[in-house]
Parts: structure tokens; sequence; C-alpha cells
């Protein structure tokens, strides 16, 4: 079992560390590229400096009180800091969950012909940017806030019957709000969801019938070629597609935990490594489709 939770440390380590450096550095990068060189500066690149922040507290605040526990440090998360580590997690979760829901539906909007339904709001989207930030963390501070109380340290009892627990906290089912709260928690997020699916299948047919009139007014070899925009709509539909993947198979797992009559704790790392996998992949997805960014980094080293 030592070593087990040894092996388990280090991967969840190398993690957390591909997970941190690759969100670093496009922050970074975002950051620089929007105060420094203001010519090159786009609206969207606020939603993804955005998402990138959200990416590096997931990361963080999910893996680091489990490398404690399977390091055998168990002992220093303490009622308060089971409370904080699961609080910022699911608040910086969320941030990111609305974060790329926003994302997705920016750049269908972006991309939507000028004659569509869509093009009203155009012109304004820039300037629903920061208002959508600050209504994501406050509906978000004042939801999760109410789970607080439902966060125990675990013990060493076993647990049976509905309720979760990780390798530092359990959740009491009896502290939980109520039922439709939870219900309230699960539409939210799978309203979300169908939005990322909505706008990606919207931008998927937008990009066909583009590529369909390059052939029409191009030779193959120009029409061949995806404009900027074109390549970020491909990296945000993979970006999309990821977290739809990771995130369906972590709820699946996480539902199956929680109402399982008895606990299988071999299952409880496989939750805590999918959950970071979106934050993790994430800005190595968008750096891999942009050509400035690549030589960017390049540049400097």
């Amino acid at each position: 079992m030592i070593a087990r939770n040894t092996i388990l440390g280090f991967v969840l380590i190398s993690q957390i560390c591909v997970g941190f450096i690759g969100n670093s550095l496009l922050f970074v990068f975002y950051v620089y590229m929007y105060f420094i060189h203001s010519h090159l500066r786009k609206p969207i690149d606020l939603i993804f400096m955005h998402l990138t922040l959200g990416n590096i507290l997931t990361v963080v605040f999910s893996l680091t009180p489990h490398i404690i526990v399977y390091f055998g440090a168990g002992n220093a998360i303490n009622a308060v800091s089971c409370k904080a580590f699961l609080y910022i997690y699911r608040l910086s979760r969320a941030i990111s969950i609305c974060t790329t829901s926003f994302l997705s539906t920016f750049q269908a909007i972006t991309i939507s012909p000028r004659n569509s339904k869509w093009a009203w709001i155009k012109s304004r989207l820039s300037m629903c940017i920061f208002p959508s930030f600050l209504f994501f963390w406050i509906l978000n501070m004042l939801i999760y806030i109410h789970l607080i109380d439902a966060e125990v340290p675990r013990t060493n009892v076993t647990m049976v019957g509905a309720g979760y627990f990780k390798s530092y906290c359990r959740s009491e089912v009896r502290n939980i709000p109520s039922h439709s709260f939870v219900s309230f928690l699960l539409i939210k997020d799978i309203l979300l969801v169908i939005i990322m699916i909505c706008t990606s299948l919207y931008m998927v047919s937008v990009l066909r019938r583009h590529h369909k009139r390059a052939q029409h007014l191009h030779s193959p070899s120009l029409s061949a070629q995806p404009s900027p925009e074109n390549k970020a709509t491909h990296s945000i539909l993979v970006v999309v597609s990821c977290f739809v993947l990771f995130y369906g198979l972590n709820s699946l797992m996480t539902l199956y935990i929680f109402y399982a009559p008895q606990k299988n704790p071999n299952l409880y790392p496989i939750t805590v490594i999918l959950s970071s996998c979106y934050p993790t992949l994430c800005p190595f997805v968008l750096m891999k489709n942009s050509k400035i960014i690549s030589r960017f980094y390049s540049s400097i080293l």
C-alpha cells in the first residue's frame, strides 16, 4: 500500500507540474501580448487568460491535498484546510466550466455570418467579457459556499451507502443542503455542456460552409490555407471536445462512487486523475494550434 501510494503521489506531482507550467506559460503569453503588444490585442485573449487562470487553480487545489496524503502527511489536513481545498477546487472547476462554455459561445458568434441572427450582438461582444467573468465568480462563490458544512476530514471508518469522499475529505449527505440543491448543480453543469456542444456544432457547420465557398471562389491551394479565425475555431473545438470527454468520464465515475453501496478505494485515484486531465491538457492544445505562441516561446528559448 505504501509503495502504491508513493507511485500515485509521483504521478500526481508530474501531472501538477505539467498542468501548472503549461497554463502558466500560456497565461504569461496572453498577458504579454495583451499589455505589451497592444496592436495584436484581441478580445478573445481575455477569455483565454481567464481560462488558464481557472485551470491553474483547478490543478493546484485538486491535486495538492492528494499528494500530501499519498506521501503520508494526511494528518496535516485538518477540518479548515479540508474545507478550503475543496471549496477553492469546486469554485475554480466551476469557473473553468463557465469560461469554456463562454469561450465556445463567443467564438461561435464571432465567426457567424453578417446576416445571421447573432449579427446584432457582434459589436457588443467585447463589452460582455468582464461582466460575464464577474457574474461567474460571484454566482459560483455563492453556490459552493453552501457545501462547506458537508465536508469533514476523512477518518479510517469504512463508508457505506450514498456519499463521496476523497483521500483527505468525505462528504456527509445529511449536511448537504437538499437534494434539489444537488439537482440544481447537476442541471447547471449539464446546461453549460449542452451550450458547448450546440455552439461547437454551429461552428462546424459555419466552417464547412466557408470551406465550400472558398473552393468555388479560389484555387484548391488557397482554399486549403485556413484563416487565423478558422485556426482559432479549430483550437476551441478541440478544447471543448477534450472538456466534454473528460468531464463526462469523471462525472460518471463520481456518480457511481457516490451511490455505490460499498465504496471501492481503488476508484478514487482514477477520479482524481480524470478531474485534472482537462486543465492539464488544455494549454498544450491551444499552444499546438497557435503559430504565434510557438514562435513567441521559440524566440525566447
